[in-house]
This record gives structure tokens, sequence and C-alpha cells, in this order.
């Protein structure tokens, strides 16, 4: 498991945690019953304190990527692919989002952002 936070982040560091394991979970990087670090053990390795991975990891307890069973630790939960494929709509639609306005930025209609995309749709 690789997570890299930054102080430059408009995020506050247990979000960038969050987000990063979040996204290996999704992205199949980390599959279901993984465990994960203990909150100590990822708290010293990322140099940040227990409270800040604590809130990272009940964020995504929160959410069920990840459940805790009690004396045995912290495991990537055996989601449902339904799941996965909410939070993957949820990252396309602000893509979307973002092509659009940079479309109306240029100044494209939405016909010609969709006749772009259907032409690149073709070529596959």
């Amino acid at each position: 498991m690789k997570i890299i936070i930054t102080n430059t982040s408009r995020l506050p560091i247990y979000e960038q945690i969050a987000s990063q394991i979040r996204n290996q979970i999704i992205n199949g990087e980390l599959v279901g019953d993984y465990q994960l670090p203990s909150i100590r053990a990822l708290a010293k390795e990322l140099q940040v304190s227990v409270i800040t991975t604590k809130r990272a990891y009940e964020e995504l307890e929160h959410d069920s990527f990840i459940q805790t069973v009690a004396g045995k630790g912290t495991y990537v939960s055996n989601q449902n692919m339904a799941l996965i494929r909410k939070h993957k709509i949820k990252d396309l639609e602000k893509k979307i989002i973002q092509l659009l306005q940079l479309a109306d930025d240029l100044g494209l209609t939405y016909k010609e952002v969709r006749d772009m995309m259907d032409f690149l749709a073709e070529g596959d």
C-alpha cells in the first residue's frame, strides 16, 4: 500500500490518506480481506498523528470500504461490485463536468463535444 501525503495540498491530511486508500480499493490494488496497517503503524510510517490516521480509517469505515475487527485489525471490506461501480460513476461524472467546462471555455457547443466523442469512440 502506497500513500503519499503533501502539506501543499488543499485537502486535509486525513482526507489525502482516505482518498488514496479508497482509490486503491476502487482500482483493485487493494482487495477484500487485505489487512491494512494498524492506525499506529500507519501514523508512524507517514509521520502523522494517530488522530489523523484514525479519522481517515473512520471515514473509510463509514463508507464501507474497510472494516475493523476488534482484536484482529482493519481489513478491506468484501464489497459488492455495485458499490465500486457507484464510486467509479461518481468519478466519471466529475470528469464529464470538467470536460464540459473546458468545452465551454473553448466556445464549443454540446453538439460539437458529442460529435467529437462519437468520432473518438468509433476509433476503438
